[in-house]
């Protein structure tokens, strides 16, 4: 075993992928709200619904950025924002990375935490796996951690995506160098 040094996270990550895309999983029927591409994003929106939906499984990697550079990340045309919006509100999101040419990443992908379990989030897949394929790509792949949502891998998997090896991250708590509240992910104890 190895010791994990205080003020760190650790969790596994897993590589998943696919090839093509699959038939789309069935939906809920009469699910509201919309599901559009945002092009020029406003950062301020975008940092609220990242934190909203990534803070319970410690996301942070957006929050490192500077606001300039942020930006110009959500300005880049190979970057394809997909935003659910239910009653008005921004809820979810599907962050689509066409910068590697014949493969695509799906960077971010989560709902708000009301929507969870609702079949919004299956809605909001099947969009971007069709967004991804309607490009000429061969792969679409993401990564996934031990800090998601307990049924993230089952839901990758049942989307079609497979998984096709691991790592270990280690990063600073995000708790701790005050990008999240410390009582964000209270499942994940804090080593100080």
């Amino acid at each position: 075993m190895t010791a994990v040094p205080r003020g760190k996270i650790a969790a596994v990550a897993t590589f998943l992928d696919m090839g093509r895309a699959p038939a789309p999983r069935a939906q809920a029927p009469g699910l509201g709200g919309t599901i559009e591409v945002v092009t020029r994003a406003d950062v301020d929106a975008y940092l609220d619904l990242y934190r909203r939906i990534g803070a319970p499984h410690l996301w942070y990697g957006r929050l490192v950025l500077s606001r300039e550079r942020l930006q110009a990340l959500l300005d880049d045309p190979a970057l394809e924002l997909h935003v659910l919006t239910v009653d008005g509100v921004a809820e979810g999101m599907a962050e689509l990375d066409f910068r590697m040419g014949a493969a695509a990443e799906l960077v971010y992908f989560g709902v708000s935490a009301r929507l969870v379990g609702t079949g919004q989030a299956r809605r909001l897949m099947n969009r971007a796996i069709a967004a991804a394929f309607s490009r000429p790509i061969e792969r679409l792949f993401l990564h996934t951690n031990t800090l998601d949502h307990p049924k993230a891998m089952e839901f990758y998997r049942r989307s079609g995506f497979a998984p096709r090896g691991q790592t270990i991250e280690i990063a600073d708590d995000p708790r701790l160098t005050g990008l999240l509240p410390r009582d964000a992910a209270p499942h994940v104890p804090i080593f100080e």
